[in-house]
């Protein structure tokens, strides 16, 4: 993920830099959490092909907060409860209440059609630090994608309701070609709901997300969404609202805020890059992981073909630090060991060859990531044909 606004605020004097952990290093990280897998929507991007029944040999809720007291052994101290959707859960405010009083940041991500008038007063008394809600399009275009009639009325309502109750909401959109031309009034929600906070996901081919990959927004596209979303989150700190832009699952867009900066902010250029390499791109398997709803781990939500263990068997500071398999000790190499044009590119160090999964939907897991955005003269080299290794 890359903190987009927090960059631009400590450049601007605002902050101190985003705290960081040394590339590859050994360190508790971000646990998203599919409590469940059931959901009452079916999105053509959903990397958990989530349906609405019943999954089998779910944790229940004591297996639940033993994971919780695992975690915080582990020194985990964020904490993103997702699902499906995890508002079918019927224990979730009891394991988010347990996680908060042991210190957690609790988030909660949903796709906000179950928040309404009977439940929003639990929901703000949870005091979850962050609630993300997903809306992918204007109306027509979010309903279609999600695949339910009235869902974006219904995750609108949600915000406003959340933010009536004074809790702290973001926005999160997934970039397609549908979308991308509307995402300057998607941004306009922002100060219409007075939300905070703007989460751009690029598609990964994950799930059903893999057989939407002919959704997935052109680079052409990519690149406007971002220059956008670095316009307006400098606007936002030169005026000093309150607002954060992150985007996710593409970290080739550190190199586009780079040349952003250079542009726009040419005396700070320097000092950005040198956050940006301490920082060290995609972090999937090292200050990102994921728990299914069984309880397998996973190096981040789009590798649930690949388990590295069992939080039923073996605890997560086990799986996670003490005795890491080979691919988590591959994934936290750094620069990774990748190839095509990731192995080539002269901003390695900074985006650590961008999203695994991506290239491996492409057929070889260390291979160059078809979702880079950047120009062969970009990176400084030259088109190199991808060759199809074993994935792992």
């Amino acid at each position: 993920m890359l903190r987009i606004s927090h960059y631009l605020r400590a450049l601007a004097g605002q902050c101190p830099a985003p705290r960081v952990a040394p590339p590859g290093s050994r360190r508790a990280p971000v646990v998203i959490w599919n409590l469940l897998r059931r959901c009452n929507l079916t999105c053509k991007h959903c990397y958990a092909t989530s349906a609405d029944s019943v999954f089998r040999d779910e944790l229940d809720t004591a297996e639940a907060l033993q994971v919780i007291d695992d975690l915080h052994d582990a020194g985990v101290r964020v904490l993103i409860l997702s699902g499906g959707e995890p508002l079918l859960r019927e224990d979730l405010f009891q394991l988010s209440a347990y996680a908060r009083a042991q210190g957690f940041f609790v988030a909660l991500s949903t796709n906000g059609t179950l928040i309404d008038a009977t439940n929003i007063e639990q929901i703000a008394a949870a005091n979850f630090d962050y609630v993300g809600i997903s809306i992918d399009g204007l109306e027509a275009t979010h309903d279609e994608f999600r695949q339910l009639k009235g869902s974006f009325a219904s995750s609108m309502a949600a915000i406003r309701l959340c933010r009536a109750r004074g809790i702290r909401v973001g926005l999160r959109t997934t970039l397609t070609q549908q979308n991308h031309l509307q995402l300057p009034t998607l941004l306009e929600l922002m100060n219409e709901y007075d939300v905070q906070k703007f989460y751009l996901s690029h598609l990964n081919y994950s799930g059903r997300g893999k057989r939407s990959r002919k959704l997935d927004a052109h680079q052409q596209m990519s690149r406007e969404a971002m220059e956008l979303i670095f316009e307006r989150a400098w606007a936002d700190v030169e005026q000093g609202r309150d607002s954060d832009f992150v985007s996710g699952n593409n970290d080739a867009d550190a190199i586009l805020l780079l040349q952003w900066a250079a542009r726009r902010l040419p005396q700070h250029s320097a000092a950005l890059e040198q956050m940006l390499r301490a920082w060290g791109g995609n972090a999937s398997g090292a200050g990102i992981a994921n728990i299914d709803n069984t309880g397998e781990v996973h190096p981040d939500t789009y590798w649930w073909q690949h388990s590295v263990g069992n939080v039923r068997q073996t605890p997560f500071k086990t799986l996670w630090l003490e005795r890491p398999e080979p691919l988590l000790l591959k994934l936290r190499e750094h620069p990774r060991a990748v190839g095509g044009r990731c192995g080539q590119c002269r901003w390695l160090a900074i985006c650590n060859g961008n999203t695994r999964t991506r290239a491996w939907a492409d057929g070889d897991l260390w291979g160059q990531d078809p979702g880079c955005h950047l120009s062969d003269e970009e990176i400084g080299v030259h088109a190199i044909p991808s060759v199809a290794l074993s994935p792992i």
